[in-house]
């Protein structure tokens, strides 16, 4: 059974908002940038709908907690169009953790709670940005951008749209290869990206803006990285990790809140 249903052309209430530095809307939908010292990062809009979170049983390589179960997303959120540079690190943080250096690839070597002093940095300094990190569903239905294959484009993951398996030996650029339709880059493979949630089973029954359990001692890795097998890479793929663990396959993507 397939279920999608994108509600269209329900635009956020503000539009553009104090913070951003330019916006418009192109092929892929609604975009706003912030611009910190020379540094851009733009967002993506994603409007409220409903699709199957997880993978059908017959999916090639799914794992046991991929359950399939229908999620609606009652509010549209905005979403970075990329992983959070080593760019944009630098300049809030003043340093770079990262092992594969160049201010546009995505900062990595990055916790969980390394990822929450960033966002709680770049807040204190403009409150009304009400930055965070993507619940793993709002993760997963922006990486599917309307689709029910294993992949974004299709059933087969191939080395020129993901940085996989190593064939690269290091991570990419945040933009070197091509977006979705929605217009976010690398949501598969070159770095693992932390979700808000702790991780824990999937429901049974349908629900409604799902925020994952109160709490557990692993959060949600989404992705797949530079370094991971194919089918860690799919849209339903579902890792953990201690929220204090670091690592040179992990970054981030940014998101906003209500």
């Amino acid at each position: 059974m397939t279920i999608y249903i994108r509600q269209h052309t329900i635009f956020p209430e503000e539009f553009p908002e104090s913070w951003a530095s330019d916006w418009g809307e192109d092929e892929f939908g609604l975009w706003m940038a912030l611009t910190y010292k020379g540094v851009r990062q733009a967002f993506r809009w994603c409007e409220p709908g409903t699709f199957l979170m997880g993978s059908p049983e017959d999916e090639p390589e799914r794992d046991d907690d991929e359950l399939q179960h229908q999620v609606t997303l009652t509010k549209g959120f905005w979403i970075a169009n990329a992983a959070v540079t080593q760019g944009l690190w630098q300049i809030i943080m003043r340093n770079n953790p990262s092992t594969f250096i160049g201010d546009e690839n995505p900062v990595e070597n990055i916790s969980w709670e390394d990822a929450q002093a960033f966002i709680a940095k770049m807040n204190g300094m403009k409150a009304e940005l009400k930055l965070c990190l993507p619940t793993e569903s709002q993760w997963e239905y922006a990486c599917r951008a309307g689709t029910t294959t294993p992949f974004s484009w299709g059933e087969q993951i191939h080395s020129s749209l993901v940085n996989f398996e190593g064939r690269r030996e290091r991570t990419v650029a945040v933009k070197e290869l091509p977006c979705n339709d929605w217009g976010l880059y690398q949501m598969h493979g070159n770095v693992w990206e932390w979700c808000q949630d702790w991780y824990g089973h999937y429901p049974t029954e349908p629900v409604i803006d799902p925020q994952g359990p109160e709490s557990g001692g692993r959060r949600v890795l989404r992705g797949g990285s530079w370094i991971s097998d194919g089918r860690y890479c799919r849209s339903a793929d579902r890792y953990r990790s201690d929220p204090s663990y670091r690592d040179d396959a992990i970054g981030f993507r940014l998101a906003r809140g209500q």
